[in-house]
C-alpha cells in the first residue's frame, strides 16, 4: 500500500503557499494507480476543489499524524517543532543534514519513532544533480526582493511586508515600477551564477532592465582565490546563490564593511542560500532568518556609514507560489512514480541512515 499512496500535508509555515504536489501531478499519479490524500489547506495556492476534481481524497487540515503509518507523508517545509516520535515516512525539506541549529533533535524524532526521512534536497540523479529543486525561482524571487529593498532604501524607508505575486510578469512590473520604471543603473553581483538559483537571479536582473555589464556573474572560477571580496562592496545588490557543503573563506564580513566606511556602495545582501545557522556560513554579518512580514535585518556598519541590510528568507520561491510549485512538482514526478525502489530513493534512504547515526551519537541516545 505504501508504494501506491501519498498523503499531501498542509504547510504550517507562515506565508508558505507552495505545494509539493499540484493538481496536475496528482492527476498523473492517480492515472498511474496511486491514491492521493490531500489535507485541506486555505493557505495553499491551489484550491482544495482543484485536487478533488482530479480524483484526490480530501482529508481534514493538519491530520497527517493520524494517517496510517504505511502511507508516505509529503510536504515542503520542515515540520513544526516537537519532541513527538515520528513513525511515518516523510518526504520533505528537513534542513537537518548540514548540522543546522537543532539538526540532531529533528532526526532523533525519527529514531524514536522508527520513521524514515527522504529529504527533498538530497534526491539526486546518477550524476549527483538534484531531481527537483526550487533553485531558479528562489534566485529569481530573491533578486526581486533585493531590488525592492534597494528601492525602499533609496527613499529612506525599510522594505515592508512581501506578499506573493500572481505570476512572474506581475513581479517584474512591480519591481521596475518601484525602481522608477527600470533597473538601469543598478549594479548587482551574483555568486553561484552558473547554477539554477544563480541563473534565476540573473534572469530577474535582466528583465528589470539592468545593463548586462552591471550584472557580475561569479562562480567557482571567480571565488577560488578566497574572500573577502572588495567587489561585493562595490555593487548595490549582492545575491548569494551557492550550495554550501564545506568551510570556505567569508565572502564579506564586518571588518571589510567597516573598513570601506562611507565609500561602500553595497546596500542589500540577499542570502538565497540561507545557511543562517550553518557553522560554515560565508556571510557572517547576520544571525537570523528574516520573514515576509519583516524581510530585512540591519547590519552593524559603524557610526556614520550608509545602511546595509540582509534578506535571509528561507522560502523565497513562495513569492511565485503557483509557477514554482508547478515546475518543482513536475520535476519530482518521475521519481514519485518509481517510489520507493529506484536508486533516487534507495540512495536517499542510505544517506538518512548515515545522518541518523550521527544524530543518535550527538543526542547520546
Amino acid at each position: 500500500m505504501s508504494s501506491r499512496c501519498f498523503w499531501l500535508r498542509c504547510e504550517t509555515k507562515e506565508f508558505e503557499r507552495r505545494s509539493a504536489l499540484t493538481p496536475a501531478t496528482c492527476k498523473k499519479l492517480i492515472d498511474a494507480g496511486f491514491k492521493i490524500f490531500v489535507e485541506c489547506d486555505e493557505q495553499r495556492i491551489f484550491d482544495d476543489a482543484e485536487f478533488e476534481a482530479v480524483g484526490c481524497t480530501l482529508v481534514p487540515n493538519n491530520t497527517w499524524s493520524t494517517a496510517p503509518t504505511e502511507i508516505p507523508i509529503i510536504g515542503l517545509k520542515e515540520l513544526e517543532e516537537s519532541t513527538e516520535p515520528l513513525p511515518q515516512t516523510h518526504i520533505q525539506f528537513a534542513h537537518c543534514y548540514k548540522q543546522q541549529a537543532g539538526w540532531s533533535k529533528v532526526l532523533s524524532r525519527f529514531y524514536r519513532g522508527n520513521g524514515t526521512l527522504y529529504d527533498l534536497e538530497f534526491l539526486t540523479d546518477s550524476t549527483g544533480r538534484r531531481v527537483a529543486a526550487f533553485g531558479f525561482h528562489a534566485g529569481f524571487a530573491g533578486a526581486a526582493a533585493g531590488a525592492l529593498a534597494l528601492a525602499a532604501e533609496r527613499k529612506g524607508e525599510g522594505l515592508g511586508l512581501l506578499t506573493p505575486f500572481g505570476n512572474e510578469d506581475e513581479m517584474v512590473r512591480t519591481v521596475r515600477d518601484r525602481l522608477g520604471g527600470s533597473g538601469k543603473g543598478v549594479k548587482a553581483l551574483v555568486i553561484g551564477a552558473l547554477g539554477r538559483c544563480g541563473r534565476g537571479a540573473v534572469d530577474l536582473f535582466r528583465k528589470i532592465g539592468l545593463n548586462e555589464d552591471d550584472i557580475l556573474k561569479w562562480d567557482l572560477e571567480e571565488t577560488k582565490k578566497g574572500g573577502p571580496f572588495q567587489e561585493i562592496l562595490d555593487v548595490d545588490i549582492f545575491v548569494n546563490c551557492i550550495y554550501l557543503n564545506s568551510k570556505i573563506p567569508s565572502f564579506v564580513n564586518h571588518e571589510t564593511i567597516r573598513a570601506a566606511g562611507a565609500t561602500r556602495r553595497l546596500s542589500v545582501v540577499v542570502d538565497v542560500s540561507c545557511d543562517t545557522t550553518n557553522p560554515y556560513n560565508p556571510i557572517p554579518i547576520y544571525g537570523i532568518n528574516t520573514t515576509f512580514s519583516q524581510p530585512t535585518v540591519p547590519v552593524e556598519v559603524g557610526a556614520g556609514n550608509p545602511p546595509l541590510s540582509v534578506i535571509s528568507i528561507d522560502h523565497l520561491p513562495t513569492l511565485l507560489p503557483r509557477e514554482a510549485s508547478e515546475q518543482f512538482s513536475m520535476d519530482l514526478l518521475p521519481s514519485l512514480l518509481e517510489f520507493p525502489n529506484s536508486r533516487v530513493w534507495t540512495d536517499a534512504e542510505k544517506l538518512f541512515k548515515e545522518k541518523l547515526t550521527e544524530a543518535v551519537k550527538a543526542e547520546s541516545l
